[in-house]
């Protein structure tokens, strides 16, 4: 990942409604949801809603799926792999020290 693909995600992601929907994007991998149930759940216009949606399509963080009559919207979890090895290996530049507790972690959570 570049920067600039990088700055795209952190700043489409610098947004409470938008980082809400990712992180509820994300919870619900790999059968996604629609963008009905997003809506719902954001408490707003789906007018309003669907701007945050597409400032996180445009960063590769969604992408959307045709089901039937529905939009189901998924997390790219390879952006956000991505992005998170970009940030370790660009903040830790190879010491180990700094990346190991991150990666402890991670690995800790899941």
């Amino acid at each position: 990942m570049d920067t600039e693909t990088a700055l795209a995600a952190l700043a489409a992601l610098a947004h409470p409604t938008r980082l809400e929907a990712f992180r509820e994007l994300v919870r619900h991998e790999p059968a996604g949801l629609s963008t009905g149930a997003l809506v719902a759940a954001s408490g707003l216009s789906q007018s309003t809603f669907s701007t945050h949606l597409a400032v996180l399509a445009r960063a590769g963080l969604v992408t959307a799926e045709k089901r039937g009559r529905q939009q189901i919207q998924r997390a790219s979890i390879d952006t956000l792999g991505r992005l998170m090895t970009f940030l370790a290996r660009d903040c830790c530049q190879g010491r180990a020290e700094l990346c190991g507790p991150l990666v402890a972690d991670l690995a800790a959570c899941c």
